[in-house]
């Protein structure tokens, strides 16, 4: 049983909860984005908690099933239909042999999430199937990839509740941070401008960081390279801030400043270019 890629989207990647366990060796965690639209669409298909699913960034892709099951599509809205009608999101959805999956156009948010009866069940590398750059075969999907799944569906049992979510929560501006370890060694200046600030979300931003438009006049020193994490915000010295993401490098040698929440770092994951932000300190 399989899936074909008919038409790959803007930036199409398997993931799962990523690797943990092997940051001494370089490698990233990665990992779905947004934890929480990840989690709750195997949820919603009973999947298990690590089951692989599908990450599609603003414009989605064009899949065709060669075999039944069942799907569930959470996270952003990027307007998905079956055989060209609309379906819902956040819920069961029975899938038919030589079904279309496709979609359009983005209504709120920046990632969504696809999830099959059983999870995808692509390559395994250092105990993930999330999709990374010089680790895996792959690093995104590409016209004629397949990925296979397996799965047994009882049609009488199938569910058609909707799990109501309120998509306009990803257009909430205020990201929490916890202070980083050399938040102290801002200035006064800098602290108050920080809080005060809107920052924009640019167009450079990816998996690895995201990148603000706004700079911060920054005279700090480099720091001995030290460790850094999904959510950790580095300040460079053209005062650029650099909030790091899933597919993040694990040491860094720009001053620490602050640390995003986790439940912040799953909002972030779904503001798109142009999307502006502003920081609130939880500690």
């Amino acid at each position: 049983m399989m899936v074909e890629v008919l038409k790959a989207g803007l930036y199409d990647t398997v993931q799962d909860l990523g690797r943990c366990n092997v940051q001494q060796f370089g490698m990233p965690y990665s990992g779905a984005m947004d934890i929480d639209s990840y989690k709750r669409s195997n949820l919603i298909l009973n999947n298990t908690a690590n089951s692989a699913v599908l990450e599609i960034t603003m414009i989605g892709p064009m899949l065709k099933f060669h075999s039944e099951t069942e799907i569930c599509i959470t996270g952003a809205n990027l307007s998905p239909k079956v055989n060209d009608k609309t379906i819902d999101q956040s819920c069961r959805i029975l899938i038919n042999k030589n079904d279309v999956l496709s979609f359009g156009k983005p209504l709120h948010g920046c990632r969504s999430y696809l999830s099959v009866v059983g999870g995808f069940q692509t390559e395994k590398v250092l105990n993930s199937r999330s999709m990374t750059a010089n680790i895996t075969s792959s690093f995104r999907l590409q016209k004629g990839d397949v990925l296979p799944y397996h799965t047994t569906i009882n049609k009488n049992s199938l569910k058609t509740e909707i799990l109501k979510v309120d998509g306009f929560d990803f257009h909430k501006p205020v990201i929490e941070v916890y202070k980083g370890p050399e938040f102290n060694k801002l200035t006064s200046v800098q602290k108050e401008t920080l809080f005060a600030s809107d920052f924009t979300i640019s167009s450079e931003s990816n998996r690895m960081a995201y990148r603000f438009k706004e700079q911060i006049p920054n005279n700090m020193d480099a720091i001995i390279t030290s460790l850094v994490l999904p959510g950790t915000i580095q300040l460079t010295p053209s005062g650029q801030l650099l909030a790091l993401m899933r597919d993040c490098q694990v040491t860094g040698g720009y001053p620490r400043i602050f640390q995003i929440s986790e439940s912040s770092i799953n909002l972030m994951s779904q503001k798109i270019f142009g999307n502006k932000i502003r920081f609130k300190c939880i500690n």
